[in-house]
């Protein structure tokens, strides 16, 4: 029992690692639009999403949408899109979403980047000029060719969808 208890012991102790992180292997132009506007941030060390705020204030009244800009502009090379995403405390916390989620931006776009934000919280919602509003996912995509066919081969799936495999 006292090898059991030993080997559980040192099992507490083993310290795991992540792999190296690789950053900084994409390389994305960005630009101000306005003096004032904030750059993208990582919140927190392993974080997909960098955080974009509001180069504006906007108030929201329940069920209403608005184009909020955040001040900035990047240069995606080809074969890489951002995508603008919600944040996670924003909708739980106050009902304030995106619409149009994720929001894509094409490697040729070159206009600052703006947020469809929506209240669907029951209270007005004022987003503060400088706050987060949304986040920035970078993505390596892929352009298929496509063959046209006559038939598509089967599946067990089918033409099942929308509900298929049911609530519970």
């Amino acid at each position: 029992m006292d090898e059991a208890h030993n080997e559980h012991k040192s099992k507490k102790n083993v310290t795991v690692s992540a792999p190296p992180r690789q950053e900084h292997l994409l390389k994305v132009k960005i630009k101000k639009m306005f003096p004032d506007a904030r750059l993208p941030k990582l919140e927190h060390e392993g974080d997909a999403g960098f955080d974009l705020y509001s180069n504006e204030e906007v108030v929201l009244k329940p069920l209403e949408r608005k184009l909020v800009g955040t001040g900035i502009a990047i240069a995606l090379p080809p074969g890489y899109e951002a995508q603008v995403r919600p944040k996670s405390g924003l909708a739980i916390e106050h009902g304030i979403t995106m619409l149009n989620t994720p929001g894509t931006i094409d490697s040729g776009y070159r206009g600052e980047i703006k947020a469809i934000v929506v209240n669907l919280g029951w209270r007005e919602y004022k987003i503060e000029k400088g706050g987060k509003i949304c986040q920035l996912v970078f993505s390596k995509i892929e352009l298929p060719k496509f063959e046209e066919v006559v038939e598509l081969n089967g599946s067990t799936r089918g033409h099942s969808g929308f509900g298929s495999t049911g609530l519970k």
